[in-house]
């Protein structure tokens, strides 16, 4: 592991202007008046994303007393997306920013610690799961075997679906060459009918343009825009109002450390990090919003439909979803564990999304 450490010019200003932000950060002297600079990368390649991850890290070494510093990097500016665990295990990076999803190459569980379709479909209900209801420590043992620290989530927003063809209930969906990331969300809509297909997002737009595929999912408006969306669909799918994406409602990154690097750090240091994930993630969810709304007014302008699926599309695509959740959560015992309080919660008087009628004759391997 590499840890560079560069001699502080002189004395920082004692946290001047660093905003609201710095109010969560306990106040931390440098003894040795040194900085410890972490590299750490995030799964953002450009855009609005990208910039708001750079923004924040150069927060870090005034809200700190010039402790520690956060050298960003964008997406393979250093390694692949799929290598970033192992750069980190290598003391390449010291720190990443995925999308938590690309752990579960090497953490199976992880497909449950992000959005799976149908599933929880608000941000502040992955709040409760993680810092009320134990996903936090269970992430953290699992994230601690493979030698990583998982520091907490930090959220997104949700993926929309474009199309070529107006899509006003689940049952257009079939027979429609649709892009999928693969996996729980590929199975769902093959189950509806679509001829699903994975392919990466740089291959998006020219197979939209070509006509190989009708339907594609992808991030948010914001991005989406950007990459051109507009040029090459008249249609955006939407959920019911206020359910923005029944595939994936949320989505999650987070903030992983490698433990060598997080071994190094004071207490007083180690909770600041775990402070300012939190301070980051609403910085990051609300910033990602904002620039959503700006990107709404632009597909109207360039004339794209907004089309909303009805709530018993909702309920028919739950009642085909949850067997496949039990599925892949009984593919590993730490996902049925993860999955099983996600279960509670959604079937609780909280929530409620899951009629215990769903569930007969479903058994999780606990």
């Amino acid at each position: 592991m590499t840890i560079k450490t560069t001699t502080r010019r002189g004395a920082l200003r004692a946290f001047a202007g660093a905003g609201a932000a710095t109010l969560a950060a306990p106040a931390i002297a440098t003894a040795q008046g040194q900085t410890t600079t972490w590299k750490i990368q995030t799964s953002w390649p450009g855009g609005a994303g990208l910039q708001i991850f750079k923004d924040w890290c150069a927060t870090i070494v005034e809200k700190t007393g010039g402790e520690l510093a956060f050298q960003p990097f964008g997406a393979n500016d250093v390694v692949g997306d799929f290598q970033l665990y192992d750069a980190v295990k290598n003391g390449v990076l010291e720190a990443v920013n995925p999308f938590t999803i690309y752990a579960q190459g090497i953490i199976p569980a992880a497909t449950f610690l992000t959005s799976i379709p149908l599933g929880m479909r608000n941000p502040h209900e992955f709040d409760v799961f993680y810092y009320g209801l134990g996903g936090l420590d269970i992430a953290r043992e699992l994230y601690a075997a493979q030698g990583l620290v998982f520091v907490g989530p930090v959220h997104h927003g949700p993926n929309i679906i474009h199309s070529k063809v107006p899509i006003r209930s689940i049952d257009d969906f079939a027979g429609r060459k649709m892009r999928l990331p693969g996996g729980m969300v590929a199975e769902i809509f093959t189950a509806i009918g679509a001829e699903t297909t994975v392919l990466p997002g740089s291959e998006i737009f020219p197979a939209l343009e070509k006509g190989t595929i009708d339907v594609a999912d992808y991030v948010g408006p914001a991005v989406n825009y950007a990459l051109g969306f507009s040029q090459v669909t008249d249609y955006i799918v939407m959920g019911p109002p206020g359910f923005m994406s029944l595939y994936q409602p949320v989505d999650i990154m987070d903030i992983t450390v490698g433990q060598a690097a997080w071994d190094a750090l004071s207490p007083q240091m180690k909770q600041f990090v775990e402070m300012e994930t939190h301070v980051y993630s609403d910085m990051h969810h609300a910033a990602i919003q904002a620039a959503d709304q700006e990107a709404w007014g632009k597909f109207e302008a360039d004339g794209t439909e907004v089309t909303r699926l009805s709530q018993d599309d909702v309920e028919l695509m739950t009642e085909v979803a949850v067997p496949i959740w039990f599925d892949y959560a009984n593919r590993d015992p730490n996902a049925a564990r993860v999955f099983k309080i996600q279960l509670d919660y959604m079937m609780s008087g909280s929530l409620g999304y899951v009629d215990p009628a769903l569930t007969e004759g479903l058994e999780l391997k606990l």
